[in-house]
């Protein structure tokens, strides 16, 4: 094993998930110095399949979210693979899975029984919607649980139908969780000497991001509606026609709403009292878009949109993906990795002492199980059929 650097080098995390939730977390840990092994099964992680487009062989879906880690393969379904995977666990500090509910339990690793051969293990799990309960269970995937935790409800055109957020947010979400409360039960390890078991489920994180429609719907009994790139509460906080491209004003408050107009030259605007309070503005905003597009007629997006950031207003021209990557201030911030052939997104965490690291591109199927066996002090022969028989794909 090279050495590791960053927070986090004083971690080793198993990581046993697949897809997205789970790697994702594991990759967090391994840019901050974890040691993570990524342990798939004989047919290895499906994403690697999840493409066009492929990096020898290997889709950009699963390229996204494995970054730094080494990779093995076990098959978890003979005994003697869940005996070299209680192996792993004796010295790792985490980790992490989304098995199917009941799995472990089959395998002999039920919560009791990781709690007692490995008390000082951090047990963090990701699943659809937890083990018990109404749907406890039950397959979760991203999109199917925007419908269900009611994302897909308040997202679209005005009128329009229910749409999916274009992104894996629930996913994501659910990923960023879990690395929370594996470092929340890392600190408190540090004083009880103990691990525990960590959840996340899609659900819970799919429910828990609906801000500020649940607070609304809390406070008023109003079901929330689709209402476009509008917010429900502030105005305007929209996106704009100009002379060129589209422009997303979001304007939090009246003196920035002040030098919005000062800039466009509507100084009315401010004292007219359909406008004159964010109230005001969200009861009329279909007048005050018409108004401030007249206004934003004559400039062009990109220049409007920096001397309004200059002077304080919150926008943003909407631009593509590959205008993203390429922007100045993207690459400033260190947000585009190469490593070799690899290319992959950086770690939006910054530690000043202590920073996130690219080390190495995410791991060809069962790549470092060599490796990782040595480092056990173990022979595969004493693991007989633990090993998948296809430890040389690509």
């Amino acid at each position: 094993m090279t050495q590791q650097f960053g927070s986090l080098s004083h971690l080793k995390v198993i990581d046993a998930s697949r897809v997205l939730g789970g790697p994702y977390a594991g990759q967090i840990l391994a840019d901050h110095g974890a040691d993570v092994i990524k342990v798939e099964p004989p047919a290895g992680d499906e994403t690697r399949g999840w493409g066009p487009p492929f990096l020898d062989g290997t889709a950009s879906y699963f390229l996204g979210v494995n970054r730094n880690k080494r990779g093995m393969a076990i098959d978890l379904s003979t005994p003697a693979g869940q005996a070299l995977f209680s192996h792993l666990l004796q010295d790792a500090d985490v980790l992490i899975e989304n098995f199917k509910t009941g799995t472990l339990d089959k395998w002999g690793l039920s919560h009791a029984e990781i709690e007692r051969r490995f008390p000082n293990l951090i047990h963090a799990r990701v699943s659809g919607f937890g083990a018990d309960g109404p749907m406890g269970g039950m397959p979760g995937y991203d999109a199917a649980v925007q419908a269900s935790c009611g994302i897909m409800s308040v997202n679209g055109e005005t009128g329009g139908d229910a749409l999916r957020v274009g992104l894996p947010v629930v996913d994501m979400t659910t990923g960023l969780n879990a690395v929370i409360g594996i470092l929340m039960a890392v600190a408190e390890r540090s004083q009880s000497g103990k691990g525990q078991f960590v959840e996340t489920t899609l659900y819970d994180c799919g429910f828990s991001i609906l801000h500020p429609h649940l607070p609304n719907y809390y406070l008023s009994g109003k079901v929330p509606a689709p209402s476009g790139n509008a917010h429900p509460n502030i105005s305007p906080y929209d996106t704009y026609a100009t002379a060129t491209d589209l422009l997303f004003l979001a304007v939090g408050n009246h003196r920035q709403f002040t030098t919005l107009c000062r800039i466009l030259e509507r100084t009315d605007l401010p004292d007219d009292p359909r406008f004159n309070d964010n109230g005001a503005r969200l009861q009329n905003r279909d007048v005050l878009k018409v108004e401030l597009e007249k206004a934003m007629a004559s400039h062009a997006c990109t220049e409007l949109a920096d001397t309004l950031l200059k002077a304080g207003v919150p926008c943003g021209a909407v631009r593509s993906i590959d205008q993203v990557v390429e922007d100045p201030h993207t690459k400033h911030r260190e947000m585009v990795v190469d490593i070799g052939d690899y290319r992959g997104t950086g770690s939006p965490i910054k530690l000043s002492r202590t920073p996130a690291s690219y080390r190495s591109a995410p791991p060809a199927y069962a790549q470092h199980t060599d490796e990782i066996m040595q480092e056990l002090g173990v022979d595969a022969a004493d693991f007989p059929d633990a090993i998948p028989s296809n430890n040389n794909k690509s």
